[in-house]
């Protein structure tokens, strides 16, 4: 299997460059895009008007367009890309931590967790209040993440409980705890139960400013702590002993970035719903252009998820005569994709 070639810290900045050319490319596409063809310079005149308050660009420009833009796509479009640059970020967070490539926020269960707590606040129709789905969440995915380092704890040899495969195996089995108590709730939901099945599928439609600035807000926080602590998530990959002689405080570092991939993780299932392979596919696929070091990977993988998951929701909801849900689009075609990039990695 080839390593990938590490990029130089000035092309760095030219690929961030680039990536965020091309997300607010997809951006502007995305806006024209629809049941309504808005022309660009409409938008841009909307946008204009919007920023810096000059009614003069919209004088003539129609009604129902500014409805569009301000008040259906742009709320909807720039959730989107905050939800795909939080779960890559996420992704990537995971697969430094636990050292491996497949890793992702499914594999400690932490999605699963957010899955089940926002379920309990459907089932109590708390959904009309917008703080409860996402604070019941990030409660699920935050007890949840303690319950398996809890469990992949031991006493007798402390370090060994923040070790990949003690984590990796508590995961797995509380996912499949929390995935039977997802399916006994939707058996006691009686008229909800659709709610909670469209809801775990995954969709952006009908997204409010609200959703974008609480997920951009974890985003931000997210963020910051990755790039703090990407210095130290290259140390803990050459391994536990290295790492603490270099000066890693070990426990306390992969805390933090366990919390921090999990809040993003919860935030993005409470507004979104499921949506797989975002967290998983891209930091693996940045990683062949980057190299592994996470300085360079989480802010090409953020700008990346963004792109991407804006472009399969940009087809969902303009190119394919009826709009499917989010997360079965990208399990359809991420799935396959990986599935390739897997194999075509074993056979070098």
């Amino acid at each position: 299997m080839s390593i990938p070639v590490a990029i130089s810290k000035g092309r760095t900045g030219y690929l961030v460059v680039l990536f965020s050319l091309i997300l607010v490319l997809m951006i502007f596409t995305s806006l024209s895009m629809g049941y309504i063809h808005i022309p660009l310079m409409d938008i841009i005149n909307i946008l204009i008007e919007k920023i810096f308050g000059n009614f003069h660009f919209i004088e003539n420009t129609n009604e129902i367009y500014l409805a569009v833009i301000l008040d259906v796509r742009l709320p909807r479009i720039l959730t989107c890309t905050a939800v795909g640059a939080a779960l890559a970020v996420s992704g990537g967070l995971f697969q430094g931590i636990l050292l491996n490539p497949l890793a992702d926020p499914y594999t400690l269960g932490v999605s699963a967790g957010a899955a089940f707590g926002a379920s309990i606040a459907i089932l109590l129709n708390l959904s009309a209040a917008f703080v409860s789905v996402p604070a019941f969440a990030f409660t699920g995915a935050c007890v949840t993440l303690f319950v398996v380092i809890f469990l992949s704890y031991s006493s007798k040899n402390p370090m060994s409980g923040l070790s990949s495969n003690n984590l990796i195996l508590s995961g797995i089995i509380i996912g499949a705890i929390l995935s039977a108590g997802i399916s006994f709730l939707k058996f006691i939901a009686n008229e909800q139960v659709s709610v909670i099945i469209f809801w775990l599928m995954g969709s952006f439609a009908s997204k409010t400013w609200p959703d974008f600035f609480a997920v951009m807000i974890f985003l931000v926080i997210g963020l910051f702590i990755s790039i703090f602590f990407a210095r130290d998530l290259n140390l803990i990959s050459l391994g536990a002993k290295s790492a603490t002689s270099l000066g890693v405080d070990l426990k306390k570092v992969t805390l933090i970035l366990l919390v921090t991939g999990s809040m993003l993780a919860a935030i993005s299932v409470s507004v979104s719903g499921i949506i797989g392979f975002v967290g998983l596919l891209i930091p693996h696929m940045v990683r062949f252009v980057t190299g592994p070091d996470n300085r360079k990977l989480i802010p090409l993988s953020m700008l990346a998820g963004a792109f991407l998951l804006l472009m399969a929701d940009t087809i969902t909801r303009a190119v394919l005569p009826h709009e499917i849900p989010i997360g079965v689009l990208t399990a359809l075609t991420g799935g396959p994709v990986f599935c390739w990039i897997f194999k075509k990695s074993r056979l070098k």
